[in-house]
């Protein structure tokens, strides 16, 4: 019962680069059960630092009932300078609790896990919003960071095979970085773009920046998919004029994303055509006519997935740290 393990990030990699199938049927399914009401998943908290507008910490709380019955909270940093340092701009710990004590039974590097299942819901959506494939297509990625990195791995993984890649970031070297990656370990054609508009033409259209306030205010076109990962990218006209499906409607309708300045703007949420496990179900239908942006704000019930395939898989691998006496209190008396 006072058991306590650690999971430490390279042990999590590793799990994580096995296998990233699984992942993604772990994100799709958990999309599915929390539609059904089997998870509970309250709002994120947002730490602020007055002298460092652009960084923040961030708790995600939430329960995983069904198969899991675990809670948990993902404590996750967000700080974009970090970058120009050549540091990573997240950094975060998962904290998972046992439903019948409460107790808290493991900690788990969690940047990895946060990635891998924001990664993965992109897949989830490529292959659901667009069942006809991605034969003769090109997918433009705009911005060139880890989660970019991801997101690729796990189209690859999920089947999506574009017949090119387009890469623009506004740091040339890391697009040229993450171009080379899909052509040396994705076997697919890419390159380099400067045309931050060459980009936006594209069938598919990856956003994974660190934009803290809308760029983009060309619509798409019908038949474009837009993969709005980062949120804040899009000018709510740009949101107003597409297929809107969203993770989740009460989450994304804060904080200024995209969709959250478009509530501001119209006053209404009649623009959002539903949510991802709406679609995965066959509720809803984007359809044809418009251009279709997935906005995902990401789920803390999707690290708790993760987390527990991360750490069952670390303890039957030997991997886990099992830490004696973490508790100082074991009895009532």
């Amino acid at each position: 019962m006072f058991d306590f393990t650690m999971v430490p990030g390279p042990a999590v990699h590793e799990i994580l680069q096995e296998d990233r199938a699984t992942v993604i049927e772990l994100v799709r399914r958990t999309y599915v059960q929390h539609r059904a009401g089997e998870t509970v998943n309250p709002d994120s908290y947002f730490l602020r630092f007055p002298e460092k507008p652009d960084a923040r910490i961030i708790a995600l709380p939430a329960f995983l009932g069904a198969d899991v019955q675990l809670a948990g909270i993902k404590w996750i940093s967000s700080f974009p300078a970090n970058t120009t340092h050549g540091r990573p701009r997240a950094s975060a710990v998962l904290v998972l609790n046992d439903y019948e004590t409460g107790s808290p039974v493991a900690c788990l590097e969690a940047a990895t896990i946060s990635s891998a299942r924001t990664a993965a819901s992109a897949a989830v959506a490529a292959t659901t919003l667009r069942p006809s494939g991605y034969q003769r297509t090109t997918v433009s990625v705009i911005g060139a960071g880890i989660i970019a990195r991801n997101v690729c791995d796990y189209l690859r993984a999920a089947g999506v095979r574009p017949d090119s890649y387009l890469v623009h970031d506004l740091h040339e070297d890391s697009s040229r970085a993450l171009a080379g990656h899909i052509r040396e370990t994705l076997d697919t054609p890419a390159a380099f773009t400067s045309s931050l508009d060459s980009a936006l033409a594209a069938d598919t259209v990856v956003f994974t920046t660190t934009a803290a306030v809308p760029y983009v205010h060309t619509p798409f076109k019908p038949g474009q998919l837009v993969l709005n990962i980062s949120l804040r990218d899009l000018a709510p006209d740009v949101i107003l004029q597409a297929a809107n499906i969203l993770d989740d409607v009460e989450h994304c309708m804060k904080a200024n994303t995209s969709p959250h300045l478009a509530e501001q703007a119209t006053g209404g949420r009649d623009f959002v055509t539903g949510t991802l496990a709406d679609v995965i179900e066959g509720a809803v239908s984007p359809g044809t006519d418009r251009p279709v942006v997935f906005s995902p704000f990401g789920l803390g019930v999707l690290d708790l997935a993760v987390g527990a395939h991360v750490l069952g898989r670390a303890r039957r691998a030997g991997t886990a740290v099992e830490v004696a006496d973490f508790f100082a209190e074991t009895r009532r008396w």
